[in-house]
């Protein structure tokens, strides 16, 4: 995939955010967009392969958000990039003459989804790429659902390579401070209610889950120097309820 955008692209800076995410996790990889796109400036174009249904009717699209583009599958990698921004554009990439000249059936990300990258990078309208949509796939609100005025219903996003777990509760839920409401989180049958500021902050217990605000603007759980996913067994995806007190 490098080489093709280098191939069409000579001079632009290639970086590469993760190498992390799950086979098929289409929802870690929308929420590491979601987190690393914030650190690039405009114009920066993005190009995220999490394509479980390479070869199938699923289509290619490219997004205009944020001041920025994204380059990949229709199966809802951009969901929470759209989310962020209300006026976002999709589009669906059609133009096969940007293509590779023989597209495997298994490789849209070198064959697709790179020489489309480096057209952009390079300032083709988004309009060359094919008809404006508004039909793409959504994974769903990113929203936890409210169900009582101190009661939410939440779901772990992503667990990273250390077993942080990653909620989709956000500050806005609680004090500008995030440190001024008493709360309780409930997950896996466990009962969790210390807030830490950094990982290693006292009191240290071993294998004690404790809730941290994580870099991404998050909640995460967490448990210091060890991994809170495989002790208290949770994957992405699972429920969590926070309860303020």
């Amino acid at each position: 995939m490098k080489g093709i955008i280098l191939s069409i692209a000579p001079h632009v800076r290639l970086v590469d955010i993760t190498h992390d995410v799950p086979p098929q996790n289409i929802a870690s990889g929308a929420f590491y967009i979601l987190a690393a796109h914030t650190a690039f400036p405009n114009g920066t174009v993005h190009l995220g392969v999490v394509d479980p249904g390479v070869g199938s009717g699923r289509r290619a699209i490219a997004v205009q958000a944020s001041g920025q583009f994204f380059i990949g599958p229709d199966n809802g990698l951009f969901s929470y990039i759209c989310q962020a921004d209300r006026d976002h554009r999709v589009f669906e990439i059609t133009n096969q003459t940007l293509f590779r000249r023989q597209v495997s059936e298994t490789f849209h990300g070198r064959d697709v989804f790179a020489p489309v990258a480096a057209h952009l990078a390079l300032g083709i309208d988004l309009k060359a790429l094919g008809k404006e949509i508004q039909d793409y796939v959504d994974l769903g609100p990113l929203e936890p659902k409210t169900v009582g005025l101190r009661r939410f219903e939440g779901r772990i996003i992503n667990v990273d390579r250390f077993g942080n777990c990653v909620t989709n509760f956000t500050p806005n839920l609680f004090s500008s401070t995030g440190t001024e409401r008493r709360f309780q989180l409930t997950i896996a049958g466990r009962k969790l209610n210390l807030l830490k500021r950094f990982y290693a902050e006292p009191p240290v217990k071993r294998r004690e889950p404790f809730a941290i605000w994580g870099s991404a603007g998050f909640l995460e759980i967490a448990t210091t120097n060890g991994s809170a996913a495989r002790i208290l067994r949770i994957t992405a995806g699972d429920q969590i309820e926070l309860r303020f007190l």
